[in-house]
């Protein structure tokens, strides 16, 4: 599959924080990526640099081949931050007359559908749509956009359950008959579990994981039972977290783990199941590094 981003050894510095160390990722075409990582892991610094908002101290960014240099944006892509700067006294119709010519695929009959299905009023002032209103304003634009490339810092701040589910059925339903690129970040671990295709865990600026969901999903779980047999069976395992509770142990292990393995942990009256994106993120991060 074609690049359409990438990164070569980018450090970003502010003063004597280190945002972002030698990150080097590649990011494809018709993709859905989920960035995460906890708070001042440099997230949103990375986005920043991936969108022209912000420059490298060093390395290399480039975008459908071509090298950004120092204020070099990709008109390709439709990056809504989390903090939505728009103008607080326009209508939500005039943001979206706003938008629209920056971006060369954007689609009105979508735009107008979106507003119908978020049931936000096209006239009514962003300042006094409520927080969860005002994501859905960044929310519509960022998938009217059509962009090749669409990047979402938090979509969903203030949104209630109900209107997560529908931004998720849309975007998919969307991205199935429109491919792109997509990046999302966000702290919904479990919830983007079922929505992206691809998964990089940002540490202290750096890419401490960067997988297929599937492969994670596939070599993420637990085992438990009595603690002897659980440590017997999994000597050679990453096990990335571990409970004790009295001669039980419940073990969170990330490796391959086969067929006839799991059968043979059943046959020793060991429980395997599977394990959450979220309860994944959490161990791993807190020093679950290691390789098979």
């Amino acid at each position: 599959m074609q690049t359409v981003l990438e990164t070569k050894n980018v450090i970003k510095n502010y003063r004597k924080t280190k945002a972002v160390r030698n990150l080097s990722i590649k990011l494809e075409e018709n993709t859905i990526y989920g960035l995460l990582g906890r708070n001042g892991a440099g997230k949103t610094t990375l986005l920043n640099l991936l969108t022209g908002h912000k420059f490298p101290d060093s390395g290399e960014i480039k975008g459908f081949g071509k090298t950004l240099n120092k204020g070099d944006s990709l008109q390709e892509i439709c990056y809504i931050k989390d903090n939505h700067q728009f103008f607080e006294e326009s209508k939500v119709i005039q943001l979206l007359n706003f938008a629209a010519p920056f971006y060369e695929h954007w689609d009105w009959n979508f735009a107008n559908e979106l507003l119908r299905q978020f049931e936000l009023d096209p006239n009514k002032k962003f300042k006094k749509l409520s927080r969860g209103m005002k994501s859905t304003v960044g929310i519509m634009i960022g998938l009217a956009s059509r962009a090749p490339i669409t990047i979402f810092d938090e979509p969903l701040l203030g949104l209630d359950a109900v209107m997560r589910e529908k931004f998720y059925d849309i975007l998919l339903k969307d991205y199935a008959e429109h491919p792109r690129t997509i990046l999302m970040s966000t702290h919904l671990i479990d919830e983007i579990s079922k929505v992206v295709e691809k998964v990089m865990i940002l540490e202290t600026g750096s890419i401490k994981l960067f997988d297929d969901m599937d492969t994670i999903r596939n070599k993420s779980y637990f085992v438990s039972g009595k603690s002897d047999v659980v440590e017997s069976i999994l000597k050679h395992k990453n096990v990335i977290h571990k409970d004790q509770h009295g001669k039980i142990t419940i073990a969170a292990v990330f490796n391959t783990m086969s067929k006839q393995e799991i059968m043979e942990a059943e046959e020793l009256e060991l429980s395997v199941e599977g394990m959450s994106l979220q309860k994944f993120f959490s161990y791993y991060c807190m020093g679950g590094d290691k390789h098979e």
